[in-house]
């Protein structure tokens, strides 16, 4: 991938985001992102990068996500095919997620205005396979908070994906890839058609996409854990035979051998029984999608303009799981006198795999609409104003084969409700020993579950820039406008999983809707113009008033400086504040209570030391003296919080763009970063509330409060706790940014070396007020990703006609696995590189072939302690290894 630049590549001093031959047919002035005043310079507005339609084909990519996952400022965890099972907006979605901060603080636009959120309902983020690479012109990433320019959840940075305009003509493309080892596919299709002239365009698109699934053991074998200083094979405890505890005590595994003898036990061993299930799971998992896409726009004066953005988009995904596993949601006790039980004891079944049921399959189907439509008109020649109407869609199913029916599983159990008679309506099952579940039984128990749900979203926006006046530093610019948003969200999971039947997570329905009604308010005032050392400096500022119908009202603001010193060096400065609203799911999950183990600090307080402050705290509550809490649960309040609170944050840049003169086409960038996020959304269990408050003096902790617990007032028992979500955590992200690029002809070649290198000195979280900090900076989790110090993306690109040549280097910094001991193997990710490069011939002006390898040294994946799949971290490193491509590309 060859990227633009970090504003760099529009140089100290352009005028504007696009090239004369990118620009549109149209006299508007274009927008940049992160401000509304029109004709902007990109590189005063703040840490940008620019991801242009060269790099796009440079990269070979079919998914967007591909494309901004490869950036040094992604961090942590986004979802893509490689992590499927780890999706937290959805299995088969993918998001970008920029310095770590949470896919759900990254706002992502397509042509500067919001799209639906994306997966099978009540989702958090937008699902990038929504937007065909096909379509995109180029991609503006901008680095730093813009809540004051756009509103909520544009906390870590801004995500502009910017369409074709003015098309005019025809393309169709066509490519095909797999990997070295033959699996793996990655084809698609595109075609492209547009026309553009004096009375305005049109551009239709259409594009397929399909990936096959790569087999994880064909990557890695089996999971690994470390045993005497080596790396050796470790299975799931839920083993294919049972395993069981006897009345004794004793632990036994049943026959696991295939037509053996079914009344075979033996002591359970982890090394002899414990199940291999990565040959049941994908390191890829396949994805189809199908897009049209319609943009068309209509000159109705010299001055108005009429335009629309028709989108759909379909997605076919599946993931590949392990045979189902049963006591895990419901005990399955067999009484020593129960026909199947060999043992002549009482047992408790505690894990048996389904091996006779064959592996799973969580498969989803979605569907994605988004229309727009709007005018955009200019007065006097001077102010730009824009209306738009947008409305985004997204509908989806999904669900699991072979899953089995808890409730049927008990009666097969049962043997004064099941018959061993061929054809009974419920036949007796026989779940001790392999191939002893008939198959009868399997067609009783088994069914496939069915969830469905939903996102929508409708907004109305207006807005309006221009000049206010000109003095004699220059003209004082200022853009306003206003912006309705509706966000709804909603999920029904199958009626067995609500009612807990299913041999899954219990689930509950989820509904909720939220209005948000926001004003802004932008000033750009230029304060020095050809002065000494300063050729000119302008104070930029943004103002944003937002309330919602659920959390009030809310302010933000931005203010910055664009210094351009001399011609060849500008210092960019902006402090902002920022907010993200709480999703649906934190807000509208289904509420439930439920029994969980719980201990209660107050339990027999009068036997504490009086001077402890346990003792004070619930003598001060009033609890009686011979106070003991009752058995070890507590109902427990879970699910979503409606009075939760958007979370707060406030965003620090600072940088420079130099362009030094005395090494020409040589542009440099650096910026400063430093982010806070306050009331950070955090879920908290019920019994750490319980025993931060009551070890607080005084009670003086948020936890103490009503809306976390209460007491009855006669017995003194915990009548109501919750572990709902709650504004509790604080975060803290700083670091630097570095990138050059460097043009230069050599011959007749021209050549663009391109350097993008983020540094990442520190991302700390404090769960609540009084916790303990969690440095995640050069760490790498089991479940969150990596937070390698260094990240960096370099490439080169050769031209000469009918040739080029790209070559890319992605560098990710060693990080520390945070849960190993020093010394340990798989302690750390050693630091590591993918290489990419691709050829391209364009024997003709309307044809381009491509040939390209991705991973071209075949760098495997480290390994580390805390995997999630595959021994190493599946959002952060390569399973696939090498692969390549062929692409062609024809225009007419």
């Amino acid at each position: 991938m060859t990227f633009a630049a970090t504003a760099a590549a529009q140089s100290a001093g352009a005028d504007t985001a696009t090239t004369d031959a990118d620009a549109p047919k149209t006299k508007f002035k274009v927008l940049v992102t992160g401000s509304f005043l029109r004709g902007k310079q990109i590189s005063g507005v703040g840490p940008v990068t620019v991801i242009n339609s060269d790099a796009i084909k440079a990269s070979g990519a079919t998914s967007t996500e591909s494309l901004l996952q490869r950036l040094p400022a992604s961090a942590g965890y986004a979802g893509n095919q490689g992590n499927a099972y780890w999706a937290d907006n959805g299995y088969g979605t993918t998001q970008v997620n920029l310095r770590g901060l949470g896919a759900n603080r990254t706002l992502v636009l397509l042509n500067g205005r919001r799209i639906v959120s994306g997966g099978t309902g009540a989702n958090s983020s937008v699902d990038l396979n929504t937007i065909p690479v096909g379509i995109i012109e180029r991609i503006e990433v901008l680095k730093d908070g813009a809540s004051a320019i756009y509103g909520a959840d544009a906390v870590a940075g801004v995500v502009n994906i910017i369409t074709r305009q003015g098309f005019d003509g025809g393309e169709a493309s066509i490519r095909y890839g797999q990997t070295a080892k033959g699996d793996g596919s990655d084809a698609s299709v595109s075609a492209t058609y547009g026309r553009a002239g004096d009375s305005g365009s049109v551009m239709v698109a259409m594009e397929l996409t399909k990936s096959g699934a790569i087999n994880l053991a064909s990557r890695a074998p089996c999971g690994l854990v470390e045993s005497n200083g080596t790396l050796v094979c470790s299975g799931s405890s839920t083993t294919i035979g049972g395993r069981a505890v006897l009345a004794d005590g004793s632990r036994i595994n049943f026959n696991q051998v295939l037509g053996g003898n079914g009344n075979f036990y033996e002591p359970y061993s982890a090394a002899k029984h414990n199940y291999n299930g990565n040959p049941t799971l994908n390191a890829v998992n396949p994805i189809q999608r199908a897009s049209l896409a319609v943009f068309a726009d209509r000159n109705l004066s010299d001055n108005l303009r009429a335009f629309t953005e028709l989108m759909y988009t379909h997605r076919d995904s599946n993931q590949l799981a392990t045979p189902g596993a049963l006591g895990v949601y419901r005990p399955m006790n067999f009484a020593a006198s129960h026909p199947t039980n060999p043992t002549g004891q009482n047992l408790l079944l505690q894990r048996r795999r389904l091996e006779e049921a064959g592996t799973r399959t969580f498969y989803q189907k979605t569907n994605t609409f988004r229309a727009v439509a709007g005018l955009q008109g200019t007065i006097n020649n001077r102010w730009d104003w824009t209306t738009a109407l947008n409305w985004g869609r997204n509908t989806g199913i999904d669900g699991s084969t072979n899953v089995a029916n808890l409730d049927r599983v008990d009666a097969t159990i049962d043997r004064s409700r099941c018959s061993t008679a061929p054809g009974a309506a419920i036949p007796c099952g026989d779940y001790l020993g392999y191939g002893d579940v008939t198959q009868e039984v399997l067609d009783y128990i088994l069914f496939d579950t069915r969830d469905d749900g939903g996102n929508e979203q409708k907004s109305f926006t207006a807005s309006i820039a221009g000049p206010l006046f000109t003095w004699g530093a220059g003209d004082i610019g200022l853009a306003s406008g206003v912006e309705i948003r509706q966000e709804r969200g909603w999920r029904n999971p199958d009626p067995l999983t609500v009612a807990g039947i299913a041999n899954t997570n219990q689930q509950d329905r989820i509904a909720g809707e939220y209005t948000a009604k926001e004003a802004f308010a932008e000033l750009s005032v230029p304060l020095l113009r050809n002065a000494p050392l300063a050729k000119s400096l302008t104070l930029n500022s943004a103002f944003r008033y937002s309330t919602y119908d659920l959390f009030g009202s809310d302010t933000n603001y931005k203010v910055g400086l664009d210094w351009q010193v001399v011609d060849a060096f500008k210092i960019r400065a902006n402090r902002s504040t920022g907010f993200r609203v709480p999703n649906i799911p934190e807000l509208f999950g289904g509420v439930s209570e439920g029994n969980l183990t719980t201990t209660d600090p107050c339990n027999s307080w009068s036997s504490k030391p009086s001077d402890s402050v346990v003792y004070q705290n619930c003598r001060a509550s009033g609890l009686p003296t011979n106070y003991r809490q009752l058995g070890n649960t507590i109902l427990t309040t879970t699910g979503g919080n409606q009075n939760l609170d958007p979370e707060d944050a406030t965003s620090t840049t600072v940088g420079f763009v130099w362009t030094p003169q005395f090494i020409r086409g040589l542009t440099l960038t650096g910026d400063y970063f430093r982010m806070e996020i306050d009331n950070a959304i955090q879920r908290v269990d019920g019994s750490t509330k319980l025993s931060i408050c009551y070890n607080t003096p005084n009670m003086a902790h948020e936890f103490c409060s009503p809306s976390n617990f209460t007491r009855n007032k006669l017995t003194g028992e915990v009548d109501f706790l919750s572990s709902q979500p709650v504004n509790a955590a604080t975060e803290s992200v700083s670091g630097f940014d570095i990138g050059a690029i460097y043009e230069r002809k050599f011959g007749s070649w021209n050549s663009i070396l391109n350097v993008d290198v983020s540094r990442l000195i520190r991302y700390d979280v404090t769960p609540f007020d009084g916790a303990d900090k969690i440095e995640y900076a050069g760490k790498i989790t089991g479940g969150r990703g990596s937070f390698a110090h260094l990240r960096s993306y370099t490439s080169l690109t050769l031209k000469r006609r009918p040739f080029a040549f790209t070559y890319g280097v992605q560098f990710i910094g060693r990080a520390d696995d945070i849960n190993a001991a020093p010394g340990d193997i798989g302690d750390h990710a050693p630091a590591l590189a993918y290489h990419n490069a691709q050829f391209k011939l364009s024997p003709s002006g309307s044809t381009d072939i491509a040939f390209g390898v991705d991973n071209l040294w075949d760098k495997k994946a480290p390994y580390i302690q805390s995997y999630t799949d595959g021994n190493t971290d599946t959002m952060t490193y390569d399973l696939m290894g090498r692969r390549w491509y062929v692409s062609v590309n024809y225009r007419f």
